[in-house]
């Protein structure tokens, strides 16, 4: 078994908490507002992200649990910072919306460091394979 010091399950905590929030206060008034619409890229990434923020509630919870959200969170940020933020700001094409995405993007950087990165690679990476019922082999 795979036990996390109590610092480290608490900051854990701390960034659902930071999603959260952070996504009920931005997200979720323009989806409970029901005379707002949004054109459909708009739409389907309001969507996931107030999933997403309703998912975080869980992670205060069950913070190993809901460690794939977290890994979630820091993939599709890195990914967006890599392919579309960094090349369009070494072409000098960096506008104002993309650098206001780039600079909520780059608190990524809190999660890479409170991830338990051991416990992702040991549990996800190297852990034992589910057999094809799903139940541990």
């Amino acid at each position: 078994m795979i036990r996390l010091s109590p610092l480290r399950i608490t900051l854990l905590r701390g960034c659902y908490l930071l999603m959260f929030v952070g996504l009920g206060l931005v997200i979720w008034p323009g989806i409970l507002d029901t005379g707002r619409e949004w054109e459909l890229a708009r739409g389907l990434v309001n969507a996931m992200l107030a999933a997403l923020g309703l998912l975080a509630g869980l992670g205060l919870r069950h913070p190993l649990r809901m460690l794939p959200l977290l890994l979630f969170e820091t993939a599709w940020k890195l990914i967006w910072l890599l392919r579309v933020a960094l090349p369009a700001w070494l072409g000098g094409r960096l506008d104002a919306a993309m650098a206001e995405t780039a600079a909520e993007c780059l608190g990524v950087a809190i999660f890479l460091l409170v991830l338990p990165w051991g416990y992702v690679w040991r549990r996800y990476v190297r852990g034992p394979q589910l057999a094809r019922g799903g139940v541990p082999g």
